[in-house]
């Protein structure tokens, strides 16, 4: 987490600076942003457990009193109102999942000071019908139908689906000559979470939203911001943009 803030915004570029974490999820992005020197970090997230995790994990590195943590959601405009600005603004892989994506990239966007930095992660839009590296294949609307029917099934038809799934996969690696148990396990150190439930992550993930770079792009710089740094692909994963708000 804290190289990856390093490598995309700058090594400099969360010190002294007040950071908030929208959609905090586990709270290590949070974390890092402690750790890379944030004069204040608020973490938000609707989903209590998650709000948990991220209180948990804030008592184990010693309650700093400059780390707050809140049960909030970026939707809900009563509560945007009093959150105050922030130096920085970051949402990675978040917003797309509220089901009101543009209202939520409004709101989050509404919560940068002047001269401030925006980072968003927001799941770009394929159109065509393409096989990934990462053996996802398709496109965005087919992955919007598979997460809204998947999500609609009691969990013991998920659970089948998870594992069809999952021997589909060790098949996969078996047949391109990779360790399926090696791949397993190396899994969490470049996703973050374990192999099982990255699977269901993907197959789940409702409501799911996507968008072309040129669509965020457009939508984020009329009002004020400047793109500073992009990471884009033209596959099923995020596109990451940092905005930097005129002041």
């Amino acid at each position: 987490a804290i190289s990856s803030l390093e490598k995309f915004c700058g090594k400099d570029a969360l010190k002294d600076k007040s950071f908030l974490d929208i959609g905090c999820g586990s709270g290590l992005f949070s974390l890092a942003a402690l750790k890379l020197g944030a004069s204040s970090i608020t973490s938000i997230d609707v989903d209590p457990n998650s709000v948990a995790c991220t209180e948990k994990l804030k008592e184990k590195f010693g309650n700093p009193a400059n780390w707050e943590v809140k049960q909030n959601s970026i939707l809900d405009d009563e509560t945007v109102a009093k959150l105050g600005k922030f130096d920085f603004v970051y949402s990675w892989g978040v917003l797309h999942h509220t089901g009101a994506m543009w209202k939520a990239i409004d709101n989050s966007m509404s919560l940068v000071k002047p001269n401030g930095y925006y980072y968003i992660a927001i799941y770009n839009k394929s159109d065509g019908f393409n096989i990934y590296p990462d053996y996802r294949f398709g496109n965005s609307y087919m992955w919007y139908l598979e997460k809204k029917f998947y999500c609609s099934l009691a969990p013991a038809f998920q659970k089948l689906i998870d594992y069809s799934v999952m021997g589909l996969l060790m098949f996969a690696y078996a047949i391109t000559l990779q360790n399926p148990i090696k791949k397993i396990e190396d899994h969490i150190s470049f996703r973050g979470m374990n192999w099982e439930t990255d699977i269901k992550d993907w197959l789940g993930g409702y409501p799911y939203e996507y968008a072309t770079v040129q669509e965020i792009f457009q939508y984020v710089q009329p009002k004020g911001f400047e793109l500073i740094n992009l990471i884009s692909n033209n596959g099923l994963l995020n596109n990451e943009f940092l905005f930097k708000k005129k002041d």
